[in-house]
């Protein structure tokens, strides 16, 4: 594993990767098209999955391959292959080259605009691989689930616990000159327990993701808090139908703020299915709240100094006192709305939520009676409409102290309402992933159970 891992992040691995990228791109000139992009990335990990105190999985992965999209003025073709020899690479261009001959002509497709692409890269700290033998992992696996196993006498099964670590290296090159790759690395443990209180069966989890392993929760701390969401969660019951305050736990709030990401799309807006159409520069959220994008963040987990089509990342406002000031476009999606290219071919790069000082306990006595959602299971959301309607489990407040578990409830409205009743965002950031937000209090929601 060792040796894979400082492979993947070795000068030698990436020049050979660009060589191979710019023989691709070569191929493609040669092949008379017009211009080319290409991608290729490598990576290695190993993975330990344990249950019931018994080893289940143990894999190792070592994966490899390139993408190369031509164009002959404006027909686009597309292929790929996991096969890096040479004459693979070739006939891989040559694919490519005869699905743009049967392509219709897309006046937007193209590379991206010479200005806009990336000539500076900052040091974002993003490879720290993880020297870890399977030994190594199961050991820590082990000890993530003997810890939530013991915790309380009510956890009476797992779904079990994993580690994982990750190393992997990515180069982009293209026909207007671009030409750049590098490193990075993802570590995880995770763990997954059910309780039994009487009648009553509830699961939960938690889990640690990292771009270096000290910054990962200890194995314990995992299994600890894993166990601990699931013992508050027996006993749990449903509620009457009713209108109420709604809390998002933080660890459920991102997904919130995703269904928004997902609304000023470039594709959706194109495509009119978003019910955020014709809101640039008009508010959609409270003034108090400020979402920006901070792709140069050092070892984000979304960071990146390019999007996936070479495009320069930038810091900049989504929305800023409540007001939205930018899409999130593509090069292709950006000309097709007649707008430019915001860097986000690919997906957003660290959002983040400015928040309050109150943390959870204290939004809760902000809330007095109310909701607090700790799970959120469905997928009715509908991005044109904005009409939101989801399963759910959390716990019933009552004068700002949980009173008890709840399960087997719907909550419901619609986005454009629910974004402009949030009162106010917890401080409890949860940064595991690309969204960084605090819990988030809404003024009001259609809880419907009994």
């Amino acid at each position: 594993m060792t040796n894979l891992a400082q492979s993947v992040g070795s000068e030698g691995e990436l020049a050979r990767l660009q060589e191979l990228v710019g023989d691709a791109l070569a191929e493609a000139r040669k092949r008379g098209a017009s211009a080319a992009e290409a991608g290729l990335s490598v990576d290695r990990g190993l993975s330990v999955n344990v249950r019931l105190g018994d080893v289940e999985t143990i894999e190792h992965h070592r994966s490899q391959g390139l993408g190369i999209t031509v164009y002959f003025g404006q027909r686009k073709g597309s292929a790929s292959t996991t096969d890096l020899r040479g004459e693979a690479v070739a006939e891989t261009v040559a694919a490519a080259c005869r699905i743009a001959a049967y392509a219709a002509e897309d006046p937007y497709a193209g590379l991206p605009d010479q200005d806009c692409l990336a000539t500076t890269f900052p040091e974002l700290d993003l490879y720290h691989p993880w020297e870890l033998s399977p030994e190594d992992a199961i050991a820590l696996a082990l000890e993530c689930e003997t810890t939530a196993r013991d915790f309380h006498p009510a956890i009476v099964n797992s779904e079990g616990a994993s580690v994982s670590t990750y190393a992997g290296q990515r180069v982009l090159g293209n026909t207007l000159g671009f030409l750049h790759g590098y490193a990075t690395s993802r570590h995880s443990i995770a763990c997954s327990v059910i309780g039994e209180s009487g009648d009553s069966m509830q699961r939960d989890d938690w889990w640690t993701v990292a771009r270096a392993r000290e910054d990962l929760e200890a194995a314990s701390a995992v299994g600890e808090q894993a166990a601990r969401r699931t013992v508050r969660r027996l006993d749990a019951r449903s509620l009457t139908t009713r209108q109420c305050p709604v809390i998002f736990a933080a660890d459920v709030a991102g997904g919130l703020l995703g269904h928004f990401l997902g609304a000023i799309r470039g594709g959706n807006l194109y495509r009119k299915s978003s019910f955020l159409l014709d809101s640039l520069e008009k508010p959609v959220f409270p003034e108090f709240v400020r979402l920006s994008e901070q792709p140069h963040m050092r070892r984000g987990l979304a960071s990146a100094p390019y999007d996936s089509e070479g495009v320069a990342t930038r810091a900049h406002d989504l929305v800023t006192a409540g007001v939205l000031k930018s899409y999130v476009l593509s090069t292709y999606s950006a000309r097709k709305l007649g707008m430019q290219t915001t860097g986000n071919a690919g997906g957003v790069h660290n959002l983040m939520v400015d928040h309050g000082e109150s943390d959870l306990p204290a939004l809760l006595r902000q809330m007095g009676t109310g909701l607090l959602v700790g799970e959120l299971m469905g997928q009715g959301v509908n991005l044109v409409t904005g009409d939101y309607s989801r399963g759910a489990a959390g716990f019933w407040v009552e004068n700002g102290e949980i009173a008890h578990p709840v399960e087997e409830i719907t909550i419901a409205g619609n986005l454009r309402d629910m974004y402009r009743n949030i009162v106010a965002i917890g401080s409890d950031v949860d940064r595991r992933g690309s969204i960084h937000t605090g819990s988030i209090l809404l003024s009001g929601m259609t809880v419907a159970g009994n």
